[in-house]
């Protein structure tokens, strides 16, 4: 296995589930122990490892083929270095679920099944493709038509309306966003906007937000436009993996009336790592769980 591995993380009842491509098998290995844990609800490190190491000696006694089809990759752990753990593809997966003693097990399997089928596992996979292809460096930054590039490459073939500005009014949680009549003059207001300093870039962020141009997968399409004026005016980006799901939330409803708050978890959490594939796609990954 090449030492630069694409990783992905997927999130099963808000905890991660590491996955690793395998480019030489075309397919992803997931950590076990990441599933372990997340089926457990146990966060300790240790005692994960040793049900685990408990599990395989009782599957290894059964005649059960699962162990043998493990197989080592390294991740990183809380210590910040990195180790082999044991993986498991797809279809080890499957098996671990049916073998797990417990209830959970089930509903995991539900959601491994369905995520990478569903529209937004679909769409997902477009994302990654989005840095593999270098096509999104074709697109243009910081404007309108730059988020309809993203939108339409996103859900193409997805949704009938993908890169489409919307036509009808909507709202969410109570919040209307601007009124479809009104949306062509404030989609060129927000054109106009500078996009030069941090300050202007998340004003920026935060107006094209409020203006939620399309029927559906505004966020989504937006954070990678975000990062793009942060890439090319501020040689930065987000590592999103340092905000939490429940502050950008939060944050993202306190910008209507003060920016403050989104500006301190953007600044914490930059990086100059503009051009690593690990980053982008973990950036991703986030991305799509905060739509959940």
């Amino acid at each position: 296995m090449k030492e630069q591995l694409k990783i992905s993380v997927r999130f099963f009842d808000d905890r991660e589930i590491r996955a690793v491509w395998d480019d030489d098998c075309s397919k992803w290995w997931f950590s076990v122990l990441d599933i372990v844990g997340a089926l457990n609800e146990e966060p300790d490190y240790t005692k994960v490892r040793n049900y685990w190491k408990y599990l395989k000696t009782k599957l290894k006694k059964e005649n059960n083929q699962l162990v043998s089809a493990t197989n080592q990759l390294k991740l990183l752990a809380a210590d910040g270095k990195k180790y082999n753990t044991d993986m498991l593809d797809s279809a080890g997966i499957i098996e671990l679920s049916k073998s797990f003693p417990n209830n959970k097990a089930m509903k995991f399997l539900d959601w491994f099944l369905y995520s990478d089928t569903s529209i937004d596992g679909q769409s997902k996979k477009k994302a990654y493709t989005l840095f593999e292809s270098n096509l999104i460096n074709e697109f243009e930054v910081g404007t309108t038509r730059g988020l309809q590039q993203i939108h339409a490459y996103l859900f193409g073939g997805l949704y009938d309306f993908a890169g489409q500005i919307r036509e009808k009014s909507i709202s969410k949680g109570g919040y209307r966003f601007v009124y479809a009549q009104h949306l062509k003059s404030t989609l060129q207001q927000i054109d106009a906007m500078p996009q030069i300093t941090l300050e202007e870039i998340i004003s920026k962020y935060v107006q094209m937000n409020k203006a939620h141009p399309f029927m559906e997968g505004n966020g989504r399409s937006t954070r990678i436009w975000l990062d793009m004026m942060l890439k090319k005016h501020l040689k930065k980006c987000v590592d999103w993996s340092k905000i939490k799901k429940e502050n950008y939330m939060n944050a993202m409803i306190i910008s209507i009336v003060d920016t403050s708050v989104l500006m301190q978890l953007i600044k914490t959490a930059q990086t100059a790592k503009i051009n690593d594939r690990e980053m982008f796609i973990k950036g991703i990954d986030y991305s799509y769980y905060y739509e959940e």
